[in-house]
């Protein structure tokens, strides 16, 4: 039995999915056909997919290699999968019943499991991962009718691997395959004017949203909106001081934040940084202390912090 026990599972949850990642893994742990279960815990529903499918990504081929795979559960089952499938040669698969399992070993040779902490209750969970593990690649399944393959999809299937490990081919990718950044690449911005070194794209109105870049040093004076807002960090890195809340925040790449209306923050950028971001209503700003203000009272944050270290 202890040579059968070829699988190592490497496993994560956001919030939503914590109960039944916990379960899973303890129901993987005991299974015959695993050698090892490696818990990542919880976090974002994108960064505990990314942490998975990062680990399966990145695995050894060899064939004398233990075989990875990942478990990934949120809410729904479905951004976990959205982010594990992001990674090459990861073919994650949400599943609600044992027969999704076996047919996505059996046709996409799925090595990420994706499951709903909200809608699959434990003993179901473990149904599914139980015929995820038993399916090998090319197996009868119920989309064959449980019957053999014929020998036209049995082609298929002899050269479907290294096609789907192909994909993408470096040299076929655009100069970026996020839609975000996509977007970004044919708009005109306008530059902030109260706000050296920054500029902003409206890209839709009431709802209203917009694409944002400063560049590495520029600073936002302390200032306040009549309109809350949400925005997420598409790369760089900064940090913002709700001066209302006493409280700061450091984001980088993937991070979201909400400012209520009329907080009023200040911000460094540390990186160049663009930000994707939305509020309701028409665009205002009013600023609550000039630059030079805003530059020295972030100096002397920033060098009383360094000097305590």
């Amino acid at each position: 039995m202890a040579a059968d026990r070829r699988i190592k599972i490497f496993a994560a949850a956001d919030g939503f999915g914590q109960l039944l990642k916990d379960a899973v893994v303890a129901h993987l742990r005991a299974h015959p056909a695993v050698a090892e279960v490696v818990d990542l815990g919880v976090d974002k529903y994108y960064a505990a997919a990314a942490a998975v499918a990062r680990q399966v990504s990145s695995s050894d081929s060899a064939p004398d290699a233990p075989e990875v795979r990942g478990v990934v559960v949120c809410g729904t089952g479905a951004g976990v999968c959205i982010f594990a499938n992001k990674y090459p040669r990861v073919y994650a698969t949400h599943c609600a019943s044992p027969a999704d399992a076996v047919n996505t070993r059996s046709i996409n040779a799925c090595n990420v499991l994706a499951l709903s902490g909200m809608a699959t209750p434990p003993d179901a969970a473990a149904a599914i991962s139980d015929a995820w593990l038993a399916t090998p690649f090319r197996a009868p399944c119920p989309a064959s009718g449980d019957a053999p393959w014929p020998e036209d999809i049995q082609r298929f299937f002899d050269t479907a691997p290294d096609e789907m490990a192909a994909i993408p081919e470096a040299e076929d990718l655009p100069d970026s395959a996020c839609a975000i950044c996509c977007l970004r690449n044919g708009m005109e911005f306008e530059p902030v004017g109260i706000m050296p070194g920054g500029e902003m794209r409206i890209v839709r109105e009431s709802p209203t949203s917009a694409y944002v870049r400063f560049k590495a040093g520029s600073v936002e004076p302390a200032h306040h909106h009549t309109f809350g807002h949400d925005l997420v960090v598409i790369k760089g890195k900064k940090k913002v001081w709700n001066l209302t809340k006493k409280e700061s925040y450091e984001l980088v790449d993937g991070d979201f934040l909400f400012t209520p209306a009329g907080d009023v923050h200040r911000v460094k950028y540390f990186e160049d940084t663009e930000f994707f971001i939305r509020w309701d209503g028409h665009w205002d700003i009013f600023l609550d202390e000039d630059l030079d203000t805003a530059r020295s009272a972030i100096d002397a944050e920033l060098g009383a912090a360094s000097n305590s270290k």
